[in-house]
C-alpha cells in the first residue's frame, strides 16, 4: 500500500501562484472539506485566525491520478536554486516521435510565459530542442518536457 503525499510550494501569493499552477498542470481548486460550504467556514470551524484565512491555496488533481498541491504564504522571498522541481510533460516523454512532441513542448512554453514564466534555458539532446528550463512568477524553476 503506498502512502498519501502531497507537495508544499512556499511564496509570497498563493492564489496567484495556484492559479499559475492550475493553468500549467490542468488541476482545480481544491474544494472544502465534505460538510463545509467554503474554505471560509471550514476555517471559522477550526478557529483559524481571519487574517490567516489567504495564507495557503489548495489544488488538486480533476483525473485523481496526481498529488494534491498546497502553496503557502512565507515572509521570505525565494533566494536560492531549487533541490527539488516539478516536470510538466506536456510532450508526453521522449517515446513520442520528436516531430510530435516538440510543438507540444513549445505550445506549452509559449501558454506559460504568457502566464508570466521565465524560460530559463533550452536543452538540446542530438542537435535538436528537447526540453525547457522555466522559473514560475515566483521563480521557482520547472521544466517543460
Amino acid at each position: 500500500m503506498s502512502t498519501v503525499w502531497s507537495v508544499t510550494i512556499d511564496c509570497a501569493d498563493p492564489a496567484a501562484l495556484a492559479e499559475f499552477w492550475a493553468l500549467a498542470l490542468g488541476y482545480a481548486p481544491k474544494p472544502p472539506p465534505e460538510g463545509f460550504g467554503s474554505w471560509e467556514e471550514w476555517f471559522a470551524h477550526h478557529d483559524v485566525p481571519e487574517d490567516e484565512w489567504n495564507d495557503g491555496a489548495y489544488l488538486y488533481d480533476p483525473d485523481g491520478t496526481g498529488p494534491d498541491l498546497s502553496f503557502m504564504k512565507v515572509p521570505e522571498p525565494k533566494t536560492a536554486k531549487n533541490r527539488l522541481h516539478l516536470d510538466v510533460r506536456a510532450g508526453g516523454g521522449r517515446e513520442v516521435p520528436w516531430e510530435t512532441r516538440w510543438p507540444r513542448v513549445a505550445g506549452t512554453v509559449a501558454k506559460l510565459e504568457a502566464a508570466g514564466a521565465t524560460v530559463l534555458r533550452e536543452y538540446a539532446l542530438r542537435g535538436l530542442p528537447d526540453h525547457v528550463m522555466m522559473a514560475d512568477p515566483e521563480g521557482h524553476e520547472f521544466c517543460v518536457l
